[in-house]
This record gives structure tokens, sequence and C-alpha cells, in this order.
């Protein structure tokens, strides 16, 4: 019986992947809801169960693609790539009212800016905190504070090596966990009422991932317009990082 059922998720990879993260989703809103009473948004813990099964799969294995390397589980490897990552992103702003969005204006356009240049300006002191005293390192990391998509392709534009890579991967995730955890205890004190306030949110918190679970935990309403501003923050972040965001750091250090 147990043969049938690994031939069976082996060969059907994406649903078994899909019934897994379906499993996994489930229970993290089970324990967000009772442990943390809904304090914790039940993304940030399926990310923390997310990253356990990678590290064990990793350590099971002796392979690179986490969970994925398991045979049962295989189908992850393209459930989670670019290809699902990306629809889902853009699936966000489809409940998105255009009249709405207008109302963000000008306001929304300078926080966009600034939630790109000031959290690449900490990632970047902290690589150079850690020893990474070159440009392309400190780009890279950088770029990772600003999210961990945009860390990855700054790092692969610009040819840094695979463990700055990783870390500007890292540095994006604390800070999606961080804005999914953070969001509903400041929502009062920010004002996370309107569409608008919600966009702003977006354009200055910058991950997608961590906007979306934290405005879901606040109100589900405001999701599509905080996701919106967030998905345009993380393009307009691939584009400055390799070119501009480089540049000015090299005139820096060098």
């Amino acid at each position: 019986m147990l043969e049938i059922l690994q031939k069976a998720t082996a060969n059907n990879g994406l649903v078994t992947a899909f019934a897994a993260v379906g499993v996994i989703v489930l229970l993290s809103g089970s324990l967000s809801r009772r442990l943390t009473f809904g304090r914790v948004h039940g993304s940030a813990i399926a990310i923390a169960i997310g990253l356990g099964l990678a590290y064990w799969g990793g350590i099971m294995t002796g392979g690179h693609k986490g969970f994925a390397d398991v045979s049962m589980f295989g189908g992850i490897g393209l459930m989670g790539g670019a290809m699902m990552r990306d629809f889902a992103i853009v699936a966000t702003a489809f409940e998105v009212q255009p009249a709405e969005a207008r109302k963000a204006g000008l306001i929304g356009v300078v926080s966009l800016l600034l939630g790109t240049i000031l959290p690449f300006i900490v990632g970047a002191s902290l690589a150079r905190m850690m020893g990474y005293s070159d440009a392309v390192s400190m780009t890279t990391i950088g770029a990772g504070a600003v999210t961990y998509i945009v860390g990855p392709v700054t790092g692969a534009a610009l040819g840094a090596s695979s463990d700055v890579v990783a870390l500007s991967i890292g540095t994006g995730l604390i800070k999606a966990i961080l804005v999914m955890i953070g969001t509903p205890m400041a929502a009062r004190f920010l004002r996370l009422k309107t569409p608008r306030s919600a966009m702003v949110f977006g354009g200055l918190a910058g991950t997608v991932s961590g906007v979306s679970a934290g405005l879901a935990a606040t109100d589900r309403k405001l999701v599509p317009y905080g996701a919106l501003v967030a998905t345009f923050h993380t393009g307009l972040g691939c584009l400055l990082g390799p070119s501009l965001l480089f540049f000015v750091t090299k005139m820096v250090v060098g």
C-alpha cells in the first residue's frame, strides 16, 4: 500500500504539492488562532514550517532543492518556482478598483521610492558591517533588504557569489516575516483603514508576501491595494538594483 502511495504521489507531483501546502496552511491557520489568537498571521507560521521542512529535506537527501529533493514531494519544486509565484502576484491586482488606486497619487509614488531606497541603504550598511566591502556584494545584500526577489535578481545581474545571493534572500525573508507579524500590531498607529493608506504602506514596506499577509490579518479588503503597490516595488527594485543603486554604491565604496 505504501509503495502504491509513493508511486501515485511521485507521478502526480504538482497535485501532491498543492495538497501538502494546503495541509501546511490549514495547520498554520489553526496554530495562529489557538496559540497567538490571530496576532501572528498563519502565513508567517507557514513560512517557518516551510523553512524547517526545506532544511530537513536537504539534510535527509543531501540535495540542494530542500523538501523538493524528497521524491514524493518533487512537485513542490515546480509549484514554488517563478511561474506560480508570478501568477499569484499578478492575480492580487485583479480585485483593485481603479478609482481607489488613483487616490494614492504623488504620495504613493514617493512611498514607492522611499520603500526601495531606505531598505537598500540599511541592507548595504549591514553588509559592510559583516565584512562585505565590495560594491557587488553590498548591492546584492542591500537589494535583498528591498525584497527577497530583488536580491537574487540583482546578484545574478552583477555576478555575485552564491553565498552572497543566499544572504540577500535570507535578508528579504526576515523582512517579510517582520512585516507579516508587525503589521497587525501597528495597524492602529499607521491608520491602515483605507485603500490609500494600504497602498502607501505597500510602497513603504515593499515585500508582497509580508504586506499581503499583514493586511490580511488587519483587514482583508485592503490586501489587493497593498499588494498592488508592493508588486510595483519589486519591479522598481529589480530595475534600480543592478543599475543606479549599484553605480552609486560603487562610487561610495570605490
